[in-house]
């Protein structure tokens, strides 16, 4: 499994300024606020669609993460599994240097 270090980075600051919503549901209904978003490997297809759906709508870069929710719950240094969780506090700058790292591995 491959992570980036400013993924891990975003994820952990995000956690900590409490700039971020975790969960499909309230991800959907919060796309508009999202600079980026995160899905595991753990969320049923149909799930998947709506974030992607809404993602595009809402031009929301998005990353499929090669790990289950598990695995993403202790990246962003939580005790819970993580589905799928949106950073509203990076900077564009952030979201492309991301986005380029992610692309690479």
């Amino acid at each position: 499994m491959v992570t980036t270090k400013l993924l891990e980075k975003a994820l952990t600051d995000a956690i900590k300024e409490r700039k971020r919503t975790i969960g499909t549901k309230q991800i959907v209904s919060s796309m508009k606020n999202s600079k980026l978003v995160v899905i595991s490997q753990s969320i049923p297809t149909e799930r998947v669609k709506k974030i992607e759906e809404s993602a595009q709508n809402d031009n929301v870069p998005l990353i499929h993460f090669n790990g289950t929710s598990v695995i993403l719950g202790k990246l962003c240094g939580l005790q819970f599994r993580v589905s799928a969780i949106s950073l509203s506090s990076l900077s564009n700058t952030n979201v492309q240097a991301i986005l380029k790292e992610y692309e690479t591995k």
